[in-house]
């Protein structure tokens, strides 16, 4: 099994993954969604968080060999960020959704060099924007941003053009397309819920049509 599949399978039976292809979950978006997912969830489960985090680290090293520094966006990657950056013997900082309102203002936490090589932690890619919006932060600090690691990604088409454009490369532990997979197998979902799934990878706003 890949790694994609397996951190799939332990989403799925840690229900930090639910698919409701005939009662849609509504994202904060406004987007009716066959799944909902709280990655979240992973940090109360040992096995699971360990191959999350050496998969991260495998990732890291593999597409982004000269990192100086790792970031973790607020909330959701400030933990898996730490024990990255723990686990790599790096520096740690983490970005705020927006600028404090007080103090000296900060968006970025902890100390960037300018042309400091980062990698930004995030638990989940749905559109990009969240992550992207920190992305900018962390260049507007002097950072160097070398791209974006994520546990999963819905593989949303306007996540691939939002990164495209943006010019930031992003890697994903496991994905949308291998979890509805592993989902069928494991019997989470029949055949009909499948076809469903499937159409709202490749369009969420007409799936249910």
């Amino acid at each position: 099994m890949t790694l994609s599949k397996e951190i799939a399978a332990h989403l799925l039976d840690i229900k930090a993954v639910y698919l409701q292809p005939d009662a849609p979950f509504t994202w904060a978006s406004g987007i009716q969604s066959p799944i909902y997912t709280d990655n979240r969830i992973t940090l109360s489960y040992p096995d699971t968080r360990t191959l999350i985090e050496d998969g991260f680290v495998e990732k890291i090293k593999e597409s982004f060999p000269e990192v100086e520094v790792i970031a973790g966006t607020a909330t959701a990657g400030i933990p898996h960020g730490a024990i990255i950056a723990d686990r790599m013997n790096l520096p740690f900082a983490y970005i705020r959704s927006k600028p404090k309102d007080h103090g000296a203002g900060n968006q970025v936490e902890g100390r960037i060099v300018k042309g400091q090589k980062m990698v930004v932690i995030e638990d989940l890619i749905s559109t990009g924007g969240s992550v992207l919006d920190a992305v900018r932060a962390a260049e507007r600090e002097g950072a160097d941003v070398l791209g974006v690691v994520a546990i999963f990604t819905y593989e949303l088409p306007k996540a691939t053009a939002n990164f495209e454009q943006a010019g930031v490369k992003l890697v994903t532990l496991s994905n949308y397309s291998d979890l509805i997979k592993v989902a069928k197998v494991q019997g989470y979902i029949n055949a009909d819920g499948l076809t469903l799934l499937k159409k709202f990878k490749e369009n969420q706003e007409t799936w249910q049509d």
